[in-house]
């Protein structure tokens, strides 16, 4: 028997990565010692031991010994992030042309989902930049790539949560599946895919697509006709932050924005993540567990921002993230002057008020990513003909469904939507 390759992780990792990695390694060292710290004052507080000067915190030897060992791990974690910082440019110069590959870009584009904002924080250098990509590469304005095949029709395509542009290319039952690809080949647009940090605010990233997309309006190679954009998930709610600042800013960019298409967008927010905030209260309820409502306080301000799915700076400003509350969001309609269509998405055979609900794509109820709430002056207005449902499709899959390219296709053909 032949034994089969052993894969080598290893060699998806560049020299940035390793730094990074050591960096979370000393940050999870010291919160599991604060985690450690907690729980053990925990249990002198009922036995009437006073603790130090901040909550949590033990005194005396035990409070020393904690503090000696995040005293320890800083030094050694910062001892090593300045070795690897200095050997980083040589490590580089052979990485410069390698472009990494899709198992690494999908590692990443989790991580940053689930604790982006930290990464970016901490100035860490897993932390992803947002760049609008043409063909694989980053565009540059100060050195443009070059473009012979760019149209007036510019096709924006948007990822999600945890996930990153180069998943738009995926298959179905054997057959690549690019909806990019596809739109192009039929209505002659120009793909360009966003690629973000997902683990920020909505409306960070809102912020700076509208910021790009102006440099874009300026720079593109030929007179742009229209711009037209292809959202999944999270990435719904950033096009429609980034097109209300643009707005309230006085940007050229909205005035060529014609279409949105919103793939399984959860515009009132996923259930999931109204779960983790339930998790956070029943951990936070007794003394003894409360140490480990840090863990839960790890996910990213992007992750919390879909409880209700926040799209604007105010949704979010001034409020504790963690801090269970009703929705007050302030209502932002989708964008008037563009044609907006939604596709949802649900695990069910047919349409019922549980399944609607309860199941969804897995990840977003079917009421949400059709912008339908209980409340009817707070629904996002879609066309009848503007909505279309994928029947026993999930979240993801939404990516890879041949139905779903060819239902944009046909919305977004001029005279036959």
């Amino acid at each position: 028997m032949v034994k089969p390759a052993i894969k080598n992780p290893l060699k998806h990792l560049r020299a940035a990565d390793i730094r990074g990695i050591a960096q979370l390694a000393t940050q999870a060292t010291t919160g599991v010692t604060h985690i450690a710290e907690g729980v053990h004052q925990s249990v002198w507080n009922t036995l009437g031991v006073p603790g130090g000067k901040a909550p949590g915190q033990a005194r005396g030897i035990t409070g020393l010994v904690y503090q000696s060992i995040r005293r320890v791990t800083q030094l050694l974690g910062q001892g090593v992030d300045t070795l690897l910082d200095r050997l980083q440019p040589m490590l580089e110069s052979a990485e410069d042309a390698r472009p990494g590959t899709p198992e690494r870009e999908a590692v990443l584009a989790a991580l940053n989902g689930v604790m982006g904002d930290r990464l970016l924080q901490s100035n860490n250098p897993l932390a992803t930049r947002m760049t609008l990509r043409y063909r694989g590469e980053a565009l540059n304005w100060e050195f443009p790539l070059s473009m012979p095949q760019a149209t007036g029709k510019v096709l924006l395509l948007i990822h999600g949560l945890c996930m990153n542009d180069l998943q738009w290319h995926a298959q179905h039952k054997g057959q690549v599946v690019d909806h990019g690809e596809a739109l192009a080949s039929s209505l002659g647009y120009t793909p360009v895919y966003l690629r973000y940090n997902s683990g920020l605010h909505t409306s960070q990233n809102g912020h700076q697509l509208s910021t790009m997309l102006e440099q874009l309006v300026s720079h593109w190679p030929v007179p742009i006709e229209d711009i037209t954009v292809v959202a999944h998930s999270m990435g719904g709610l950033l096009t429609r932050s980034a097109f209300h600042y643009a707005k309230e800013e006085g940007l050229r960019w909205p005035a060529y924005l014609k279409n949105i298409v919103f793939l399984g967008t959860p515009h009132h927010g996923a259930p999931l993540e109204r779960a983790g905030n339930w998790v956070d209260v029943i951990l936070g309820s007794t003394p003894y567990t409360a140490p480990f409502a840090k863990l839960g306080h790890l996910r990213s301000a992007g992750i919390t921002d879909l409880r209700y799915g926040h799209v604007l700076d105010v949704d979010w400003q001034g409020h504790d993230r963690f801090h269970r509350k009703p929705d007050s969001r302030q209502f932002l309609p989708l964008p008037e002057g563009v044609a907006c269509y939604a596709v949802a998405a649900t695990l069910a055979p047919k349409r019922g008020a549980l399944a609607d609900r309860l199941i969804g794509d897995g990840l977003v109820p079917l009421h949400s990513a059709l912008g339908q709430h209980d409340d009817p002056q707070r629904s996002l207005v879609f066309a009848k003909t503007s909505q279309w449902i994928a029947y026993r499709t999930g979240h993801v899959a939404l990516l890879s469904s041949p139905d779903v390219t060819r239902q944009m296709v046909q919305w977004l053909t001029p005279g036959r939507a």
